[in-house]
């Protein structure tokens, strides 16, 4: 059965895809480190995280043959077994690919997709819309999550389109990226009918504006360790509104190195290399090298982003001990 809005709640993890020591080698034909990612979902699905989502930015969905994507795939499916529901990035360049790669994802049993639009040329509200509701109408049995980065996709969705998109039945849910850029205007335009994931640090507050919409967040933080999170996912769903308020200011805190010189704009020119080299200090999972092209990044950005993953970890190991054997 199809996933669908009300079946959005809780911490919707993103992880990377673990690469081979040699990944960085441009002839390599398999990067993916497959006997990792099992381990990796296994760890994820026993510290509670409520969905997998994949093969979006730092889970090198540009970076990867599309062979690669639907093995990868596989394994992760194999390994939730069940357990939670998988979404696998399907974005490319052109709405026949986007449909082509669902296919596949269908084929191989995930429970939706991550789905940026086209990003050559900026797509406007119609041309946005018209791509959605193509790819839903070729996968039907699909739920769909939009990702919605302005840095990567030339501009963000605007709340005309989202109150379009919230229209599909399949259209579930948006990851969104910050509060400041009408997160209030779009979840009136959405009218919940899907819901709008703010990160895991942005949580509380966005909660706090829509208590009844706001009831789950994704969380590239949880590859570093997801148990402050899933605390954090606690609190909300209690009331606790003193305790989530703390969580969310350790996990603002732990990241604020993590962004070159405050710029969310700057980080993204290196996101791919920065997640993961936040989340292989950390220790949580190895994420491995970067693939090609995606490599090179300064060195001082670079040290923020390890320091960042230690505090994480720290985060993850002290909120082990707070979390309720179930």
């Amino acid at each position: 059965m199809r996933i669908t809005v009300d079946d959005i709640n809780g911490v919707f993890a993103i992880m990377p895809t673990p690469a081979v020591v040699d990944a960085e080698n441009p002839s390599l034909a398999d990067t993916i480190d497959h006997l990792e990612t099992r381990r990796a979902v296994e760890a994820l699905v026993q510290d509670g995280v409520n969905a997998i989502l994949t093969n979006g930015t730092f889970g090198e969905g540009a970076s990867l043959l599309f062979e690669e994507v639907r093995t990868f795939a596989e394994t992760v499916v194999a390994a939730s077994d069940d357990r939670v529901p998988i979404f696998v990035g399907a974005t490319s360049l052109n709405t026949r690919e986007s449909i082509a790669r669902a296919r596949v994802l269908s084929d191989v049993g995930v429970a939706g997709i991550l789905l940026g639009r086209p990003m050559w040329s900026p797509c406007d509200d119609d041309d946005l819309v018209r791509y959605y509701n193509a790819v839903a109408d070729a996968v039907p049995d699909l739920s769909i999550i939009a990702y919605d980065n302005p840095e990567a996709f030339k501009g963000k969705i605007s709340p005309i389109a989202y109150s379009r998109l919230a229209e599909i039945p399949q259209v579930v849910a948006a990851k969104y990226t910050g509060l400041s850029g009408g997160f209030l205007a779009d979840l009136e335009a959405v009218n919940g009918k899907m819901r709008l994931l703010p990160v895991e640090r942005d949580w509380y507050y966005a909660w706090k504006w829509a208590p009844e919409d706001v009831v789950a967040c994704w969380s590239g933080s949880a590859s570093c360790g997801p148990n402050a999170i899933i605390q954090l996912s606690r609190k909300i769903k209690d009331g606790d509104d003193l305790g989530a308020k703390t969580i969310s200011r350790e996990l603002a805190s732990a990241s604020r190195t993590f962004f070159p010189k405050g710029s969310f704009a700057l980080f993204s020119q290196y996101n791919i290399q920065l997640e993961k080299i936040r989340i292989n200090e950390a220790g949580y999972m190895k994420a491995g090298p970067c693939r090609p092209p995606y490599i090179s990044c300064p060195n001082d950005y670079a040290e923020g982003a390890r320091q960042s993953g230690r505090l994480l970890a720290d985060l993850h190991r002290r909120y082990a001990s707070q979390l309720p054997n179930d």
